[in-house]
């Protein structure tokens, strides 16, 4: 049938009978009786639930899932291009959390499954791509595995979230597993598809607010002013004639003789662009019942939003199954992956001068050199940030080769054993470099950084499936599994080039001693697995599964553990009272309870590992040595995850509204942390298994359609999800602090026994003490190093009374975990056309805005947000924001309140509208489909946040972009762009 259900059929018999038949709906057979024009109407099936989903290790019907599983197919990820599948992801599944952190081409995501479950491990989820498990970790800046993986490759992914869908995969489950299945060949023939799509992305909504040229010199002019107010006796000595802003606007190059400004930057429009980015998709596939094949060759080149930003990704993908004899089916899966990406915002210069550079100064001069922050009088430092973008180079290579093979052997009738041999290499280059004119003291910089991690895992198991005495179905799974990662870095870096041309490209240019390094490790796991599904009349539902991990992470004393679990699900909407109600088509209870773990912590972490940092001076000179960098732990194990489930699936008025919601409660122990130890061992910590932590939730999802004809149907998808993390035990009662942000210094974090994890660290800013309050200002101390508070300064809430503010007033002033989070979807079609709107949303979540430190408490060093004109004044003493003052008069900042927003938003995530061309128009051009599509993604953002995007989590401290220091908290993130994106899809 074409788009319209219009169709031919040649029936030559008036006692032939046509089947019309289509997934989802109720099958029909008609006589043809002599009639020439059959018209049906299909009806839906309320058996629909009969869809096959992948769960570990095996698929079953949705009917008869007794787990919490997530499910996106194809047509979702298709709805909103993305170039990873965590972006795909996002806002599409309850209880799954996709936080988009960054603007940049390919982006920088965390996915959080169910909350948080440990503090020192990994909190990533398990990616498992057609049966090979993904590595998790030691990717540079923060990046996953997954994010090298091309989404048009996949043609569904399930999210495993309870314990009974994750244990199978016992040490490696405790934060969720995604399962990702690949497209394969076709068994009706020879296919040949392409997709692509050009797309350009502009300023996204709620920018930064920062001052203009005439803004900051009359702000500069106030600070200066008031320095007599906050430092009198400095001031009469003359102290501070240096910093009088006179002395800049006698530069000509800026200002002219009246000391007028020649120039207004906007540095955001500067340092931005809209260049076209494309992709490319060309896919082939075919074959018949016994053998098929498939082939697909992918390009994406994105140019970033902030100038040289870019990725470009060259992918190839080939697959194959074949049916060797009736009892053997083998196939295999080979791809690979070839990126290369420029990442401007490694270390937030470029993000941060975009924001905070003076707007009184041009790109460059008129004669053609750039205009440098450091020329300004008393500035902070820094360079131009065109010249940041044009002179340093941070280019990241990543080569991933993704294989797998596997063999089906029907042994008897029922039983089959499957063996998966699959493979994972990814090899990253990280190559850095720096320009003699930004590197001055080092006269240039370079270096590069090479790893490689491989993975390679055998799995065997036995499925055997039966049905007896037509109530009873049992499907039952045994198996074992092998898996062993190495992993092999070595870095080298060189300062001291005669000349910029080399780069990274010739680190022997370089004229200093060179720095070097280099490290490997090795582990491996021993798995022993089983699960058994049994089923009475298809209404009673039974999961057991239980899985044995071994580890060469753990001590000696504890090398194995057991991960059982156990659900039950019963199908009332089965049971003769409600099987032919005519309102409740589907009703499922289940619940689980399951023991999963956590083995993400370094390799050899049990061992007392040698260290080569001891020196010695012999024989007056120096001498390197090597000893023992670690006390040993022969006990150390697995973190441990409990999680107790309770779930209801309804189905009202034939499926066409759907409802899911799951209630469940999470405990990890034997959490993997460093205790502290008597310093008179020589050591200070020891890392044991010890404290505790829970997360509890609910998720709800509603699928209604809304209308359904013809011509035009209207669909509707809403999920949300709650969770409330709590710690209950650490290593000792003391808290855990964390410190974020380069060179930030002050604690900003804290991890607490009764409080969430991750929680912020502060002070309470009451407001600004007024004129009438001086005598009370007065009274207090510390906070500004010694000199008098005065009216105008920050009124901080004194916890303990004793009229001096310091670290014994902070307390926890916010959580940077939404209280509540998710997706809303529509999907409208009317005839050839197809439109999808589609929102994301958070709600109850702080931002700890760590920009408020440069951009409000420091005026002079740089420029500052557009809040300082409301600053305070004799005039303006009913605000937030202090006096402003030359910071050498003794300015204030500290990790308060004023740093805390309400990160709450709603975004538009993407609107697109699509339209496939009519049958008559694709068989005229030998097309079996023709779409054309247009979208605007992030197209809005309604937020009380005022400093950018408050989709944030703080980029990576080195390598670990997991920290739970990091969600919520904000320091110049690349900016999030508005894509507007015109695409086709094309087969044949």
């Amino acid at each position: 049938t074409d788009v319209n259900g219009k169709y031919t059929v040649d029936a030559f018999a008036d006692g032939s009978v046509l089947s019309f038949s289509f997934i989802g709906y109720i099958a029909q057979e008609v006589p043809i009786q002599g009639r020439t024009t059959i018209d049906i109407t299909l009806v839906e099936d309320t058996k629909a639930l009969d869809e096959v989903v992948v769960i570990g290790y095996g698929t079953q019907k949705r009917s008869d899932l007794t787990g919490a599983v997530g499910s996106v197919n194809v047509d979702q990820l298709q709805e909103r291009p993305a170039p990873s599948l965590n972006q795909a992801l996002s806002g599409r599944v309850s209880g799954v959390q996709v936080n988009s952190n960054s603007g940049r081409p390919g982006g920088r995501t965390t996915v959080r499954i169910r909350g948080f479950s440990s503090i020192n491990s990994s909190n990533n989820p398990l990616y498992v791509i057609d049966g090979v498990m993904l590595p998790i970790g030691n990717q540079v800046q923060g990046s996953q595995a997954i994010d090298y993986i091309n989404p048009n490759d996949i043609v569904s992914v399930e999210v495993l979230k309870d314990a009974s869908s994750t244990a199978i995969y016992g040490a490696r489950g405790a934060n969720g597993v995604i399962l990702v299945t690949t497209k394969r060949g076709s068994k009706g023939g020879g296919k040949v598809s392409y997709n692509a799509d050009f797309s350009v992305p502009t300023i996204g909504p709620n920018r930064l607010e920062v001052l203009n040229a005439k803004e900051y010199m009359a702000l500069e002019d106030l600070a200066y002013k008031n320095i007599e107010k906050f430092d009198p006796a400095g001031w009469n000595s003359g102290k501070y004639k240096g910093v009088d802003p006179a002395i800049a606007r006698q530069d000509r190059r800026l200002f002219d003789a009246q000391g007028n400004n020649l120039y207004d930057t906007d540095w955001l429009k500067e340092s931005t662009q809209s260049k076209i980015s494309q992709n490319h998709q060309l896919g082939f596939s075919g074959g018949n019942e016994q053998t098929n094949f498939s082939v697909s060759l992918g390009y994406r080149g994105d140019e970033g939003l902030v100038k040289t930003s870019f990725l470009k990704r060259y992918s190839a993908r080939f697959t194959f199954d074949s049916q060797i004899k009736k009892w053997l089916r083998v196939g295999g899966t080979l791809s690979y992956t070839n990126q290369n990406e420029n990442l401007v915002d490694f270390d937030y210069q470029v993000t941060r001068t975009m924001a905070e550079s003076y707007p009184v100064q041009p790109v460059r001069y008129e004669n053609g050199m750039y205009a440098d922050n450091r020329d300004y009088p008393n500035s902070q430092g820094n360079f131009n940030t065109l010249r940041y973008l044009n002179e340093r180079q941070y280019i990241l290579g990543t080569q991933t080769v993704l294989g797998s093979f596997y063999s089906n052997i029907s042994i008897a009738k029922g039983l089959e054993m499957r063996t998966v041999l699959g493979t994972n290499v990814m090899t990253q280059e990280n190559k850095q470099s720096v320009s003699r004119g930004l590197a001055i003291a080092q006269q240039g910089g370079a270096s590069v950084q090479n790893q490689r991690e491989s993975f390679w895992s055998l799995e065997n198991y036995l499925t055997y499936n039966k049905r007896f005495a037509q109530i009873h179905s049992l499907t039952a799974l045994l198996g074992i599994s092998w898996q062993e990662t190495n992993y092999f870095r070595m870095n080298s870096s060189i300062t001291g080039f005669a000349s910029d041309f080399f780069e990274f490209n010739n680190l022997g240019a370089g004229s200093t001693a060179p720095g070097y390094g280099s490290n490997a490790s090795r582990f491996a796991f021993n798995s022993y697995f089983g699960r058994i599904n049994y089923s009475l009349k298809d209404k009673y539902l039974l999961t057991v599964t239980g899985r044995a991990d071994g580890s060469s992470k753990f001590g000696e004393n504890h090398k194995f553990v057991f991960f059982p679990s156990a659900a039950l699900a019963w199908r009332i909407s089965e049971e003769a009272f409600l099987k032919e109600n005519n309102v409740v088509s589907n009703l499922k209870l289940r619940t689980s309870y399951g023991v999963t773990g956590n083995s993400e912590i370094p390799p050899y972490s049990s061992l007392g590992v040698l260290s080569s940092n001891s020196t010695a001076i012999i024989n007056k000179q120096r001498a390197g040595g090597t000893g023992l960098g670690r006390l040993a732990n022969p006990d150390l194990k697995w973190e441990k995850t409990t999680q107790s489930d309770v779930g209801i699936e309804l189905g009202l008025l034939k499926n066409r509204l759907s409802f899911e919601a799951d209630l469940y409660y999470r405990k990890t122990t034997n959490m993997l942390l460093d205790a502290p130890v008597p310093t008179t061992s020589g050591y200070s910590t020891i890392r044991k298994n010890i404290g505790s932590m829970e997360n509890k939730g609910i998720e709800l999802a509603l699928t209604s359609v809304n209308i359904e004809t013809s011509d035009f149907s209207w669909t509707t998808n809403f999920n949300i999800s709650m969770n409330r993390n709590k710690v209950l035990a650490l290593a000792t009662p003391s808290d855990i602090f964390g410190v974020g942000g380069p060179g930030f210094t002050n604690q900003t974090n804290i991890i607490r026994v009764g409080e969430p994890v991750g929680s912020f660290w502060g002070l309470r800013r009451l407001g600004i003490w007024g004129t009438s309050e001086a005598d009370e200002a007065a009274k207090f101390t510390s906070y500004k190093g010694g000199l008098t508070i005065l009216p105008g300064d920050i009124k901080y809430q004194d916890v303990n009374g004793d009229r001096a503010i310091n670290d014994a007033d902070r307390m926890i002033i916010g959580n940077g975990s939404p209280k509540a989070w998710g997706g809303f979807r529509n999907n409208l079609r009317f005839k050839n056309w197809d439109l999808t709107v589609e929102l994301q949303y958070s709600y109850g979540n702080d931002v700890l805005d760590m920009t408020k430190h440069t951009m409000e408490d420091r005026v002079g060093l740089d420029n500052s947000y557009r809040t300082v004109l409301d600053a305070w004044t004799p005039e303006n003493q009913n605000t937030m924001v202090p006096q402003v003052r030359n910071l050498l008069a003794g300015y204030i900042t500290n990790v308060d309140t004023r740093w805390i927003q309400d990160g709450s938003f709603i975004r538009g995530k993407n609107v697109l509208l699509g339209y496939s061309f009519p049958s008559g128009v694709t068989d005229r051009m030998k097309l079996n489909r023709l779409r054309l599509y247009a979208s605007v993604e992030n197209f809005f953002l309604a937020t009380k946040y005022t400093s950018g995007d408050p989709e944030v989590t703080l980029p990576s401290f080195g390598a670990d972009a997991n920290n739970v220091f990091a969600q919520g908290m904000n320091f110049f993130a690349y900016p999030r762009p508005t894509t507007y994106r015109l695409g086709i899809q094309i087969e044949l």
